[in-house]
């Protein structure tokens, strides 16, 4: 409040069914919107409608009910009297458009088949009430689990070009967003606002999630933002959010462990890397949460000396699925530890996010209380943050941010 920072307020893929009423469409932007927007209030932007929703693995669950709540929240706006400052958008993934395998260049983009219709109805909506097209752009994902794709073509450096008309495409980045440039102009919309509303990189839970690979990544993706280098066939400034601030330890995991891990900063609020947001290459750690206080210096360990080891497993399964253990994945930060030390990870993540209660450090005898810090190589045991709550729960931290790429903060 009172900041005057840009805001993006979000409607949940869930709640997309009850925005298909319009007078709960016209409720909602009264609760979440109307009633911040004064003086000194809330400078509310824009309104996501739903979150990636046309994601091919949610097989066609809300491509029936996106457009209709689309409507009526952009509608409420407007007879709330703040249509003209404040937009509804649908931020949607990049695999809403692709180019045939028989053409597979920026210039031949185009929004799937089964979709197209809907996109159409969507795109003509945003373009009349002046509202931007959203996307989320990870060239992260086009490296994970495809061993085959050129692995610098998913930063800003060194990547081989791709021509397209006479345009050189050295970078995913490039080649994505103006493959959505040209599926707009397909339908007509070639000039329509995109917004970036979501890139980034993560830095643990897949052989290619690291710190070196982020900040590579960041330093190639900052000075273009800074520069407004733009895209071949969109030149100039692009409104871009980085995602996202913090590590998020209980967010699902069902694309892959990396999801957990995209944030600047760690579960603590410490910056991972140096980083310079304003793009002009002078890296220094960003400015850390101040004055965190921690829990005792304990870890739980594998107990040595335990004798029957028949329930190990088990005691591992319960420990990482009541916490977080993603960083001992293939090629994570922590894959290269011995058994006894995958099994003392477990455990001292579960202890952790039970606030080091002693009954959570016990597992049926296999493990016990230690003073020496655990933590090897790449791979941290991590001490929790401490609460004046008994427990916080599965989550360590449980916020996520958006950073808004705002160089009059800086």
């Amino acid at each position: 409040m009172g900041s005057d920072i840009e805001v993006m307020v979000a409607i949940p893929n869930d709640q997309l069914l009850a925005m298909n009423s319009y007078d709960r469409a016209k409720q909602w932007v009264r609760r979440n919107v109307t009633r911040y927007n004064f003086n000194g209030g809330v400078n509310i932007k824009y309104v996501a409608v739903g979150n990636e929703p046309f994601l091919t693995a949610y097989n066609g669950s809300f491509i029936n009910i996106t457009f209709p709540a689309l409507q009526n929240i952009q509608n409420a706006l407007n007879d709330a009297g703040v249509g003209d400052s404040i937009k509804a958008t649908v931020p949607l993934n990049a695999d809403v458009y692709n180019s045939p395998e028989s053409n597979p260049v920026p210039s031949a983009g185009r929004f799937r088949n089964d979709i197209l219709g809907i996109m159409t109805q969507i795109v003509d909506f945003l373009g009349k009430n002046s509202a931007p097209f959203t996307i989320n752009i990870y060239p992260f994902l086009s490296l994970y689990g495809n061993d085959n794709f050129p692995f610098n073509y998913a930063f800003f450096d060194g990547g081989n070009p791709i021509a397209d008309n006479g345009i050189q495409y050295t970078n995913v980045f490039d080649a994505n967003f103006d493959t959505l440039v040209s599926s707009l102009k397909a339908i007509g919309h070639g000039d329509m606002t995109i917004i970036v509303g979501e890139v980034g990189s993560p830095t643990d839970g897949d052989k290619n999630a690291n710190v070196a690979n982020a900040q590579r990544f960041y330093n190639g993706l900052m000075p273009r933002l800074a520069a407004n280098t733009g895209t071949p066939l969109r030149p100039g400034y692009i409104e871009v959010y980085l995602f996202g601030l913090i590590d998020e330890d209980a967010k699902s995991i069902a694309p892959g462990n990396f999801e957990r891990h995209w944030g600047i900063y760690r579960y603590d609020g410490q910056p991972k890397f140096p980083l310079d947001l304003s793009g002009q290459n002078q890296n220094k750690l960003l400015l850390g949460a101040q004055n965190v206080k921690y829990l005792p210096q304990k870890w739980c360990m594998f107990n040595p000396n335990a004798k029957d080891l028949s329930k190990l497993a088990d005691n591992i399964n319960y420990a990482c699925t009541f916490s977080d253990c993603t960083a001992l994945g293939y090629g994570s930060s922590c894959n290269n530890l011995d058994a006894n030390g995958n099994a003392s990870y477990a455990f001292n993540m579960y202890y952790q996010v039970q606030n080091q209660d002693d009954m959570a450090c016990n597992f049926q005898g296999l493990a016990m209380v230690t003073t020496q810090n655990l933590s090897q190589g790449t791979c941290n045991f991590i001490i929790q943050i401490a609460s004046s709550s008994s427990s916080l729960g599965p989550s360590l931290v449980g916020i996520a941010f958006l950073t808004v790429l705002t160089f009059l903060l800086l």
